[in-house]
């Protein structure tokens, strides 16, 4: 018997949105959904560990996996960091008919329209840009030229919302959380 392979689902938002609010929602309380780990080369913040939220490498291990083609996606983020989508993890989950989630930048969700086109995205949304400034700046883990630079990121990332094949507004997590699993066609609790 053949497994039909899944289709994967790619959730991109602005900074601060709570994209992976609702992805650690999504990790508590529907398990069969695979979440990719990203890579980055930025340091971990406060409560962060290792291989369950990032895979956090050097800036050298990083570019030997560019250059060998093992990133589905990958960005410099902000100006400073780059965070990527390990490919063979992804790959592997989807032939075997598993539903996958990649909860990833702007740049990143383009990326992988280019390579895989059939994939749903769907966009994560502030209910407001006065509720996304005040996560940003209470999330207190920015100092204020990088909430600016953040901030001035968000702009343009709020503008690419109709690149979009779906739209989830995050007024509530739970809620959100609901309508991103019911989009990928598993039963929502």
């Amino acid at each position: 018997m053949t497994t039909q392979p899944a289709r994967l689902t790619v959730l991109a938002g602005p900074t601060a949105v709570g994209k992976g609010t609702v992805s650690a929602d999504i990790r508590a309380r529907y398990p069969q959904v695979w979440l990719s780990v990203s890579m980055t080369t930025r340091a971990p913040r406060p409560g962060e560990v290792d291989g369950v939220h990032y895979h956090f490498v050097s800036a050298e291990r990083f570019e030997e996996m560019v250059e060998r083609g093992e990133l589905l996606e990958w960005a410099v983020v902000h100006g400073r960091n780059r965070y990527g989508t390990p490919r063979g993890p992804v790959e592997e989950r989807l032939a075997a008919g598993e539903p996958a989630l990649l909860e990833i930048d702007l740049q990143g969700a383009r990326q992988v329209r280019a390579s895989m086109p059939d994939a749903r995205f769907v966009f994560l949304a502030p209910p407001s840009w006065d509720e996304l400034v005040r996560r940003l700046v209470g999330r207190g883990t920015e100092d204020e030229e990088e909430r600016e630079r953040r901030l001035a990121t968000a702009r343009v990332e709020l503008a690419a919302e109709p690149e979009f094949d779906h739209v989830v507004v995050n007024d509530d997590v739970h809620r959100a959380t609901d309508e991103l699993v019911r989009l990928m066609g598993l039963a929502a609790g």
